[in-house]
């Protein structure tokens, strides 16, 4: 089979490239590496209630730079990872982030297929956890990039990107054996000026980090199996 080589000889010549550090592995190896992490992420969920013991500020810092390996719309890497362990600062968004939640679950932002799917996870307005957790991290996506002379250049598949970080910062995390609550409080405008950020930058999702409280307990709820979210696509079926 012929393949259109790449990068090609002007490509190359404008671009640095270099070779791909990449073992491939035994079939038995991939396998056994394959069950024991899924094994791993079978066991991650989100607690609702944190201990208040202290978290290394190097294991967010890890966890930051693995999920800042993920890949990105024309490698732009759309992403700021705004950590605290500030008491204030947590507080303050606490505070803000309940009186939004207020409004949804009190005053009926929430219309009630919303509720009713919440439901069986029992969230209210009450958000403790993001003052409880050692660790405050606010994933932000840049929605554009603003380079050193005040120019505006697009950055590319912006979501797609920062949803892609999100998702492995969580797997990171509990890799490590830490906790986290993805947290997207709605609207969650407040976090741009509680923290600081500039315009380019919108908040994506909230972590409160840490550990557990010692016997919190969490819904028991089942995950969909393989056949519900797999779907295996043949020529045959695909042209049917």
């Amino acid at each position: 089979m012929y393949q259109h080589p790449y990068p090609s000889p002007e490509l190359a010549a404008a671009y640095p490239f270099r070779d791909l550090d990449f073992v491939r592995l035994p079939e038995d190896e991939m396998r056994r590496r394959a069950d024991d992490f899924h094994q791993l992420m079978v066991e991650r969920r989100s607690p609702r209630l944190f201990a208040p013991d202290p978290v290394p500020r190097d294991l967010i810092e890890t966890a930051i730079a693995t999920a800042a390996t993920a890949p990105s719309g024309a490698h732009k890497q759309p992403w700021r990872f705004v950590m605290t362990a500030d008491v204030g600062v947590k507080r303050a968004i606490r505070e803000a982030a309940e009186a939004e939640e207020r409004v949804n679950y009190l005053e009926n932002r929430m219309n009630e297929e919303w509720q009713e799917a919440l439901a069986p996870i029992g969230t209210d307005h009450h958000k403790e956890f993001l003052e409880i957790a050692p660790w405050i991290v606010v994933l932000f996506e840049e929605r554009y990039e603003i380079r050193a002379d005040g120019q505006h250049r697009k950055n590319y598949y912006v979501k797609e990107s920062v949803g892609i970080a999100a998702g492995m910062f969580i797997t990171a995390l509990h890799n490590m054996g830490l906790a986290t609550l993805p947290h997207t409080p709605s609207p969650m405008a407040f976090l741009t000026s509680v923290l600081g950020r500039p315009a380019n930058e919108r908040p994506f999702v909230m972590f409160p980090v840490g550990h557990p409280l010692p016997g919190v307990q969490i819904p028991d709820l089942d995950r969909k199996p393989l056949d519900a979210v797999r779907v295996e696509v043949t020529g045959a079926s695909a042209c049917d």
